[in-house]
C-alpha cells in the first residue's frame, strides 16, 4: 500500500471499520452477544475517538518535551540578519533600534 496516498489509507480503514460496526449495530450480522457487549459495540467509535485523542495528546506532549533548541542555527540567523542590515544600510536604508 505504499503507492496509495495516506488519506486514502485512512479513509479505507475508517470506512471498513464503519461498515463492520454498522453491520453489528443494525443487526445485519446475527450474534449471540449479551446486551453488555452490544452496549460496548454501540459506543466503540466514541471509545476509539477518545483513545485516539489521548494518544495524539501524549505524542504532541512528548515531542514538545524533547524539542531541541537550535543554538547554532539561531546564531547563524542573527549573523545573517546583521549582514543584511549592513548591506541595506550601504544602500541607504535606516533602521530604528527597538
Amino acid at each position: 500500500m505504499s503507492g496509495i496516498p495516506k488519506l486514502f489509507q485512512w479513509l479505507f480503514g475508517v470506512g471498513s471499520f464503519l461498515a463492520v460496526w454498522l453491520s453489528f449495530v443494525l443487526n445485519y450480522i446475527e450474534t449471540d452477544l449479551s446486551n453488555s457487549y452490544k452496549d460496548v459495540i454501540l459506543f466503540l467509535p466514541l471509545y476509539l475517538l477518545i483513545a485516539f485523542a489521548c494518544v495524539s495528546l501524549a505524542i504532541i506532549g512528548y515531542r514538545v518535551a524533547i524539542f531541541n533548541d537550535c543554538v547554532e542555527a539561531s546564531e547563524e540567523l542573527q549573523q545573517q540578519i546583521e549582514e543584511a542590515k549592513a548591506d541595506l544600510k550601504k544602500k541607504g536604508f535606516k533602521f530604528v533600534e527597538s
